[in-house]
């Protein structure tokens, strides 16, 4: 417990205390003061804060305000009604008010209660109830207005987790103030029936019990409630009006004072006007010339001295931009800037601006959010920000993604039709622009709306454009995930992974294999079309073999053997059948006589001849799975199946490559056909 946490502890048990204790009337008097001095520095914070969350605290705050003053008044009332006192405050207050007139201080205690109950109290308790419900209705919109800003890489993830924060804390802030207004209600409610109770009772108790005369108890018990009500109220009515401050409160680059100041005396003619219209008030009306021309004067002077101060000029200023911006464009700082590049970007010409205008309607934005989610969720990849933006360079319904500068796709999209992709060979019937879907390079029609559902009764798959491009985009990444983790990327997964895994990646990293050995291992993965979600068990192996060597094409292959299961619902599914092409032992041979080992490696030298005939054979017979409709998986032996791979991997990148260890035992593996080579 720091000694911050004093004050706060100690004034709820004061407030405990005056509730049951009878207190000396001099120490009332200095807890009145504090109660005054309290609520007048609440009323000046929040004047001065920029926005309301800067004085969240507020809703608490008032809470402990409002029971202080009412231990207060449980304290004076119980000194008035006993003693017939309630120290020297109080009775200065009720005797500077009343002024020997009780009507008159009753009368203006009246006023107060009214000021504050009826006008201020009533109106911060709508506008938080407003506020309150204003503020939840947005929370989607704004949440959503941080996803967009995010994936336009406009701001950081920390930034966006910022953001996010505030805007829950404003949610929360709004909802408490709705249930904080009703505080002060209730406070001036207890105010009116506490000065009633010493009223009456005091005037009872004077006649009863102290054989005083109705005119002397009706005195003395006036000024004393009179008194104790003034005490009460002004610091409630102060707290009230910290309360309608803060809820009408916009956030702003300066203070409550400093806005005032600069907002209403922002046109100088305006006072020339309102000095105008007093000095006439006093013209042509009884009221005195004495007051409206000195008052018509100052507004009409102040009008002159604002008019006076020089603009700045627009021309000047443009020019000083420019200068700094040439300047800016001229540091070294700068130019190191121009150097970053964007890991993904998504361009589209102008035509296709509706789909990431969310005031057109587009949803582009929320879609790749799900990509990345996705994504995240089966490759066990963060994937980076994708900045989105319009390039007129672009045809108008022309979008291309790039990967780290590169262009990695490009396609065309018609926004006002659908994507209609056959399920076997064309309906004449369907008439539309034909084209070629992108993702997977399947002949397809732009088709109208007219046409959709007639398409759809025939069997096509009709996509709309939103669709299409997320499609392409989703495929576009995964197929070039490898490009996108690099060691940073690496060392982030292996310090998410040394959270849950201490013991673990202390194991692998930084030894026996650097952070460069590992993000290899991972990238040789993705680029296969394997998951590392699995992050435990991929360590778990580089910890067994990463001893032994440091051979990154061998220890992926430990890897992928140590994720068969995974590897193998990948490619057989539930039903535990796998069909597949097999290399034939004449092929397997050659491909394990070619294999040349070096101090830098192990690499596949083949004779061209025979190189050009494994990759006919294997061609031959994807064809005639596909024809089919069937997906190719080449199945070998684990000692050649990563040389299989970077033979085939220029020529059939889409094709798995499997050995027998990386399938599990129950799988039923039947083989559609065997490539073989003279």
């Amino acid at each position: 417990m720091s000694a911050k946490d004093l004050p706060a502890l100690l004034g709820v048990i004061l407030i405990v205390a005056m509730l049951i204790i009878p207190f000396p009337t001099w120490l009332l008097s200095i807890l009145i003061i504090i109660n005054i001095s309290l609520a007048l520095l609440v009323l000046l914070t929040s004047m001065n804060i920029r926005e309301p969350l800067q004085f969240s605290v507020f809703p608490s705050l008032l809470l402990l305000l409002t029971l202080f003053r009412l231990g207060l008044n449980v304290s004076t009332t119980r000194s008035i009604l006993s003693n017939g006192d309630a120290g020297g405050v109080v009775e200065t207050f009720g005797t500077f008010v009343i002024g020997g007139n009780l009507v008159v201080g009753l009368v203006v205690f009246l006023i107060l209660v009214i000021i504050q109950f009826i006008v201020i109290t009533k109106g911060a308790e709508r506008v938080s109830e407003v506020a309150a419900r204003f503020t939840l209705d947005a929370m989607p919109g704004k949440q959503m207005s941080i996803d967009a800003d995010l994936n336009a890489g406009m701001i950081s993830e920390q930034e966006a987790r910022q953001r996010r924060e505030k805007v829950g804390r404003e949610a929360d802030f709004y909802g408490s103030m709705d249930g904080a207004s009703k505080f002060v209600k209730g406070d001036a409610i207890a105010g009116i029936i506490i000065v009633l109770i010493n009223l009456i009772f005091g005037i009872v108790i004077g006649m009863l019990q102290k054989d005083m005369t109705i005119s002397d108890a009706a005195s003395h018990y006036s000024l004393l409630t009179v008194g104790d009500g003034l005490v009460s109220q002004i610091p409630a009515l102060l707290i009230s009006t910290a309360t309608g401050i803060v809820v009408t409160r916009a956030a702003s680059e300066g203070n409550l004072g400093t806005d005032i100041t600069s907002q209403l005396l922002t046109y100088p003619k305006l006072l020339y006007i309102t000095g105008g219209t007093i000095f006439f008030l006093g013209l042509f009306t009884p009221i005195s010339d004495l007051l409206t021309l000195p008052i018509a004067g100052l507004l009409i002077l102040g009008g002159y001295m604002l008019s006076r101060i020089p603009e700045p000029d627009k021309e000047h200023l443009q020019e000083l931009n420019e200068e700094m911006e040439t300047d800016e464009m001229k540091s070294p700082e700068s130019v190191v800037q121009l150097l970053s590049i964007d890991p993904i970007e998504f361009e589209f010409g102008y035509g296709l601006i509706p789909l990431a205008d969310t005031n057109q309607g587009g949803d582009l934005l929320d879609r790749i959010v799900m990509i990345r989610r996705q994504l995240a969720i089966e490759l066990g990849l963060v994937i980076p920000v994708v900045r989105i933006r319009d390039n007129i360079q672009l045809q108008p319904n022309e979008y291309r993604l790039k990967i780290k500068g590169n262009e990695m796709a490009r396609g065309e999209l018609l926004l006002d039709h659908y994507l209609a992709m056959s399920p076997g060979e064309d309906d004449d019937s369907i008439e539309g622009i034909d084209t070629i879907e992108p993702s997977f390079g399947l002949p397809a029609k732009w088709i109208t709306e007219e046409m959709k559902e007639k398409a759809e009764i025939l069997g096509y798959t009709v996509v709309d454009p939103p669709s299409v491009v997320s499609t392409h985009i989703t495929e576009v990444i995964k197929a070039n995930a490898h490009e996108l983790l690099g060691r940073q990327e690496t060392k982030q997964l292996i310090d998410h992974l040394k959270e849950s895994y201490p013991i673990l990646v202390e194991e692998v990293t930084p030894t026996p294999l650097s952070v460069g050995e590992v993000q290899k291992v991972l990238a040789k993965l993705l680029k296969e079309n394997v998951s590392i979600r699995n992050l435990p068990v991929i360590f778990e192996t580089l910890a067994d073999f990463g001893k032994v060597t440091t051979d990154t094409d061998l220890l992926t292959e430990y890897v992928r053997q140590a994720l068969a299961r995974q590897i193998t619902n990948q490619y057989a599914g539930q039903e535990k059948t796998l069909k597949v092409i097999t290399l034939s032992g004449k092929v397997e041979k050659k491909i394990a006589e070619g294999i040349q080992q070096t101090e830098h490696g192990n690499y596949l030298s083949l004779d061209p001849a025979v190189s050009q005939g494994i990759l006919e054979s294997l061609a031959s017979q994807i064809e005639q799975l596909s024809l089919m409709d069937q997906t190719p998986v080449v199945l070998c032996s684990p000692a050649v199946r990563m040389y299989v791979r970077q033979l085939t991997e220029r020529y059939f990148p889409q094709i798995p490559i499997l050995s027998y260890n990386e399938l599990e035992a129950n799988v039923e593996v039947q083989s559609v056909g065997v490539v073989n080579v003279d």
